[in-house]
């Protein structure tokens, strides 16, 4: 399936693919900036195909025809915080950036608010959706909310946009806008309650979700005779069942549940409002893959990657022809055509590197469309490893490999992921490729709270700080025993929550690493709580309820807090420690960093911290990812040298 590269042409364009091996590493620069190529996304007929193109801090947004390779459209994304591109139909583009801003009009926190443009292939016109100047009587910001959901109504594209009104307070808001008429119409408004709707093929509100963070009760109400009828309630402090999109057909919703420790798929009737038995799928699939109407085609299966099972036996036989294609390799699906016969797929591997593919299933081709990185290599060894944490829980983890040296008596990067409820993967990742192409093993951790599975997601709560902590070190140890570490050269890395836990690996659990980085990490978790309540005005909240369980305490007040606070246990602390932060951080708030500083100045302990301008919680921009990586590295060399 395999014939020469189909593009190679203009600056704009998608770049010829090679998967080279240097003898030596790569420039810190090839990891650090964006992605060269990315958001590659097919037209629902296949014909075209639009994706990013960035170079330093320029991004251009192309379209191609895939008949005659004729550029069709062009823009310049300049300063702005490029999200996802998607087509709304053959000929409109929808772009999503985000902004980080406070609310319109009102005081309080900052906030990343996502933006919504539509551009026009054939007119080249962008326009802002919501705009509000044909929704009169209401203040409507300029934002999304929620999922954008594309309907076909009498042959219009029209785009129903959850958004936000302006009252005393933001309440979400649903509105409709005609892509061929720009006619912009308020579907419905929100309370506070509010969570979700969503609309069926016909463009009626057919289902909305409501959840009310003081009571903790939920409701589902779906429409029947014309109107929205209450089909299902109850109450729940956390996780609430919610809705996931559409059955398998549309007079279904698939709903989620957590029942008897385990999540749970279930069929919503819309005809009667009965609930089906749980779906047998949900036991091998943890995120389902709807088509653009979000009907239910399939899921993902995550192991080592993405295995991705389709319900139509002819579907999944195009994707595993697609698949033995690439043996060997991770395979990602970006993008499909209608009909499932013509795919973007992300690929890498020793073979083929780090690339993006046009699969043709028609012609039996794939093509290679560029790599993701300009001057990549073949990405590095990831190995899949397991060992026992101390009380024997087995602790799932992928090692990165240097790319000239033997697995032994190697300098060691404990590369903690952060949520923590999500997972690490054998995927292609930036940041530990490029820290085991500076001749360090990279350990990844799935430790206990990690998205797994509920029940290894569950044997995290109550243990922030206490065994979701000590399984990193127990990581280190097995890696000690087995010969592959240096246990005099071990270092801890990690952002979010993998920073707090870098923070707490040298404060909660010293004498394992030799130097600690934390990128926006978490160094005082009573006022880290505080700051979290503020923004829920200090009323009950899901999200505190959240926090609390995973810590095992009862609110921002609980003197279990210093415990497992690092900024408490500054006296065990006796290694180089780097701070990094963004100014635009609205997930953890900059103070984190800079009280953690401050404290640790006063104690005279060895300190840097590192500023990173104009950046937001996910390193969004090319220069200051640049910033931290090579930061971060310069750091390490000097405090824990892999030559």
């Amino acid at each position: 399936m395999r014939r020469p590269v189909l593009y190679a042409m203009t600056w704009i364009w998608l770049t010829s693919a090679s998967a080279p091996v240097p003898a030596a590493s790569l420039p810190l620069e090839v990891y650090g900036r964006l992605p060269s190529l990315e958001d590659v996304a097919l037209s629902p007929d296949g014909s075209r195909i639009a994706f990013v193109r960035t170079t330093q801090d320029t991004r251009v947004i192309a379209v191609v025809s895939l008949a005659d390779n004729k550029v069709l459209g062009a823009l310049r994304v300049r300063e702005q915080k490029l999200r996802r591109v998607e087509w709304a139909d053959g000929n409109h583009l929808m772009i999503v950036t985000s902004a980080t801003a406070l609310p319109w009009g009102l005081m309080g926190n900052e906030n990343e608010w996502q933006l919504l443009q539509v551009y026009d292939v054939v007119s080249h016109k962008m326009v802002s959706v919501p705009n509000g100047l044909a929704i009169t009587n209401t203040r409507m910001m300029n934002v999304v909310a929620g999922r954008i959901m594309v309907r076909d109504l009498g042959g219009h594209t029209v785009l129903f946009v959850p958004g936000m009104y302006v009252e005393k307070q933001t309440l979400p808001a649903l509105i409709s806008f005609d892509i061929d008429s720009g006619r912009e119409k308020l579907i419905t408004k929100g309370s506070e309650t509010t969570q979700s709707w969503l609309v069926d093929a016909a463009g009626e509100v057919i289902a909305e979700q409501d959840y009310d963070q003081r009571s903790q009760e939920w409701k589902l109400r779906i429409r029947r005779d014309g109107h929205l009828h209450d089909a299902m309630s109850g109450r729940d402090p956390i996780d609430s069942p919610r809705v996931l999109g559409f059955g398998p057909t549309e007079d279904t919703v698939l709903m989620q549940a957590v029942e008897n420790e385990e999540p749970v798929w279930r069929l919503l009737s819309l005809k009667d409002g009965t609930l089906g038995a749980p779906m047998a799928e949900r036991r091998e699939l943890s995120t389902p893959i709807a088509d653009r109407s979000t009907r239910l085609i399939g899921g993902l299966h995550i192991v080592d990657d993405s295995r991705y099972v389709f319900f139509d036996p002819l579907m999944q036989a195009r994707w595993d022809a697609v698949t033995r294609a690439f043996e060997g390799e991770h395979v990602r699906l970006v993008s499909a055509a209608n009909g499932f016969t013509k795919f973007v797929v992300r690929v890498d591997g020793q073979k083929d590197g780090f690339v993006y593919e046009l699969v043709d299933l028609e012609t039996h081709t794939a093509s290679a469309l560029g790599e993701v990185y300009n001057g990549g290599a073949a990405p590095l060894e990831v190995r899949r490893i397991t060992y026992a944490a101390a009380d024997g829980l087995q602790i799932p983890a992928y090692l990165t490999l240097p790319r000239t040296r033997a697995a032994k008596n190697l300098p060691l990067v404990v590369l903690a992921h952060g949520g923590p409820a999500v997972r690490a993967t054998a995927d292609f990742d930036w940041w530990p490729q490029a820290l085991a192409d500076q001749n360090y093993a990279v350990l990844e951790p799935n430790y206990r709270g990690s998205d797994l599975s509920w029940r290894f997601l569950a044997a995290g709560f109550g243990e922030w700080g206490r065994k979701m902590q000590t399984d990193l070190s127990d990581g280190v140890r097995y890696l000690v025993k087995e010969g592959i570490v240096d246990p005099a050269r071990v270092c801890i890395v990690g952002a979010s929550y993998g920073g707090y836990a870098a923070l707490a690996g040298v404060t909660l659990d010293p004498g394992v690493y030799r130097c600690a980085i934390a990128f926006a990490g978490i160094s005082d978790l009573k006022r880290w709580l505080d700051w979290v309540n503020d923004k829920s005005l200090h009323t009950e909240n899901a999200s505190q309820r959240y926090w609390d369980r995973f810590m095992g305490i009862s609110g921002p007040s609980d003197p279990v807090l210093d415990a497992i606070s690092p900024i408490k246990h500054l006296a065990a602390l006796n290694v180089p420690v780097l701070l990094i932060h963004g100014r635009d951080d609205t997930v953890v708030p900059f103070e984190q960093s800079r009280v953690m500083f401050d404290a640790l100045k006063h104690e005279k302990k060895e300190v840097e911290f590192v500023t990173l301008q104009h950046e937001d919680h996910w390193l969004s921009r090319s220069e200051t990812r640049l910033q931290m990586l090579e930061a971060s590295v310069a750091f390490l060399r000097a405090h824990n040298s892999p030559d």
